[in-house]
């Protein structure tokens, strides 16, 4: 799969996708809010998923740009609520509609409402539409409990599925942490151990929305432009906004605007851009029958 097709499929495919770690809460002054995810068993959540992103390489004097754009609809099945919160549930994909742009060469696009075949690149992406790809179970707070793979989902996340919540209630300006770690190819052919932490912040809660920030902040010691180039795609700093009364994220978005040098040599380099958006639909309702007239 090129480049660009990849940076889609994870984007569609995972959602705020992290290693398992332990979290800690920082509680700040005034009321605190306790966040946790509350669902019902038969509820289906569809979340549409937007995601943009230019990358601009140079190496050895030749430039080449790849825009790349995918939205598609995230839809999660509750099949089962237990008493402590815990929650199972299907993943899967409805659609998704992609368009690809290279230097120098004609825009492949892919819609799969609308077309029998995709173009080459985008074959995995396409079996991975309207099937089930993931059953999990996860607790109250986000954490994993339970995860089996129903489909081949290519360089996908295999930690979190959610946004992972504190422990504690918390206050506006309290903050939480969740280690994990990325690891990345070395220059001596090896992989190398990268240690992070998301850093998260309740900056607001006004009608029972909280509104998050989220800071991805890169622990391990690093001054090779080559490793910096495989973590930037994995930096999801941005704002989450995740109804408290309801227990479910309703929006985020995170951008980034990087500029890399001497990834691939001195004279090389790299510009990525790059939006993330994802928001909950409405659930669909279904109209109640009007009652027959008594004869």
């Amino acid at each position: 799969m090129c480049r660009a097709a990849w940076v889609i499929w994870v984007a569609l495919a995972t959602s705020l996708a992290w290693t398992n770690a332990a979290t800690s809460a920082e509680p700040g002054a005034g009321e605190a809010y306790t966040l946790r995810y509350k669902f019902q068993a038969g509820e289906n959540l569809v979340w549409k998923v937007e995601h943009r992103a230019r990358v601009r390489t140079t190496v050895s004097g030749s430039t080449q740009t790849a825009d790349t754009t995918s939205i598609s609809t995230k839809r999660w099945k509750i099949t089962a609520v237990q008493p402590d919160g815990k929650f199972s549930f299907v993943h899967s994909v409805d659609y998704v509609d992609m368009r690809q742009q290279m230097s120098d060469r004609e825009e492949e696009r892919f819609d799969s409402r609308t077309d029998k075949s995709s173009p080459p690149g985008f074959g995995d992406v396409a079996k991975a539409v309207g099937v089930p790809l993931t059953v999990a179970t996860l607790d109250a707070r986000g954490e994993v409990i339970k995860r089996e793979e129903k489909q081949s989902q290519p360089n996908a996340d295999k930690g979190q599925m959610a946004m992972l919540l504190p422990e504690q209630a918390i206050s506006v300006g309290g903050t939480w942490k969740q280690p994990f770690e990325i690891d990345v190819a070395a220059k001596d052919g090896g992989l190398k151990r990268i240690k992070a932490q998301q850093l998260y912040t309740l900056e607001s809660v006004a009608n029972n929305l909280a509104t998050i920030r989220v800071e991805t902040q890169w622990l391990t010691p690093n001054s090779d432009p080559a490793i910096d180039a495989q973590l930037i795609q994995r930096d999801t700093s941005g704002t989450v906004r995740f109804d408290i009364a309801a227990g479910r994220l309703v929006w985020q978005q995170t951008d980034i605007d990087k500029n890399i040098v001497g990834f691939q040599g001195d004279a090389s380099s790299m510009h990525y851009t790059t939006r993330f958006n994802e928001e909950l639909l409405p659930t669909e309702e279904k109209t109640a029958a009007k009652p027959k007239q008594a004869k």
